[in-house]
């Protein structure tokens, strides 16, 4: 069967998973690297050259911040009986779930499962082939260049892939290891910054805009920003976009649970998670942004309870108000 037709069912394969909306756009890339074979069991005291190279293309998509599905054909190479004159050729569809840790602005860390549809030919004196659905799980490391383009170190783990007809019971484990280039899409259109129209009286009104503040809260032990947090910083993130002189402050806090140092460091994790979102979603400068951490210094309710503590687990967002020239 042709690499081609294989390729072909990806679509049905992710449409009917994929429908919820999200910030994060589409992606798709393309892997390189090479692969290796182990566990091999059914082909008697027969040598095998367990090392090839190995390639694919990907499509993913990003449901939630940390949670994405992607699919993609691989080619998995040729596992090469030695004196035979035979091959094991093994390629076929991933479909996985792919779970992602933010550790800086530029640098995620991530983990992948699901299923494997593969096709195993051999070509040679031994003409047999098979196919079926096998587990795969990896893990990896992602770069970010900019908010469209990133390159992946990866490894990729598929277990039991198997070779039976014609008589013959074989199996071996498949280890892919390589570099991704990935491109993605569909972020949201930057906000329009529209001019105030000049004032043609020679004293013009003054307006008072109103300063903006956010108290988002945080799970215990957590930095990581729900949906609401995000939809909550949405009228922060327009005042940024339209008024380019207006600064942003966004300070860090903790319950009291905990080393006081754990804490602190804490706190400036959630600022920074909050003030990178802005930055980078956004487009707003680093200059304009102040972001700090108190830790559990300016609690604002009791610790000593549940409720006073989840209040003070959070991370305060503000941005002045100001004077500007009315309509």
């Amino acid at each position: 069967m042709s690499k081609m037709n294989y390729i072909l069912p990806l679509a049905l394969l992710i449409s009917g998973v994929v429908n919820a909306a999200t910030e994060n756009p589409w992606y798709a890339g393309a892997r390189v690297g090479g692969t290796s074979y182990s566990d091999f069991s059914g082909l008697g005291p027969a040598q095998i050259d367990k090392e090839d190279w190995g390639g694919g293309v990907f499509l993913g998509y990003n449901i939630v911040p940390w949670f994405a599905v992607e699919g993609g054909y691989t080619y998995l190479g040729e596992a090469d009986i030695k004196g035979t004159n035979t091959s094991i050729e093994q390629q076929g569809i991933d479909l996985v779930g792919k779970f992602t840790w933010n550790v800086t602005n530029s640098i995620d860390l991530f983990a992948k499962a699901g299923g494997f549809y593969y096709f195993a030919d051999s070509s040679g004196p031994i003409d047999v082939s098979d196919d079926g659905i096998i587990g795969t799980a990896g893990v990896g490391a992602e770069y970010f260049f900019n908010k469209n383009l990133s390159a992946r170190l990866e490894y990729q783990y598929y277990h039991d892939v198997e070779l039976k007809d014609s008589g013959i019971d074989a199996s071996w484990d498949t280890h892919f290891y390589g570099i991704s280039l990935v491109y993605g899409w569909g972020a949201p259109a930057p906000i329009a910054v529209v001019e105030p129209a000049p004032e043609p009286a020679p004293v013009p009104a003054m307006v008072q805009v109103e300063p903006i503040t956010v108290a988002l809260p945080f799970a215990f032990d957590s930095d990581t920003l729900s949906q609401q947090d995000i939809d909550q910083l949405q009228p922060i993130a327009q005042r940024l976009v339209n008024f380019p002189e207006t600064e942003l402050f966004v300070i860090g806090h903790t319950d009291s649970r905990g080393a006081e140092a754990y804490n602190q460091n804490l706190s400036e994790e959630r600022a920074a998670v909050v003030a990178g979102y802005l930055a980078t979603h956004f487009g707003i400068e680093q200059s304009r942004i102040q972001a700090q951490g108190r830790g559990e210094l300016e609690p604002v309710a009791a610790n000593d309870t549940e409720d006073g503590r989840a209040q003070n687990r959070r991370v305060e967002v503000f941005t002045p108000g100001f004077e500007m020239e009315g309509q």
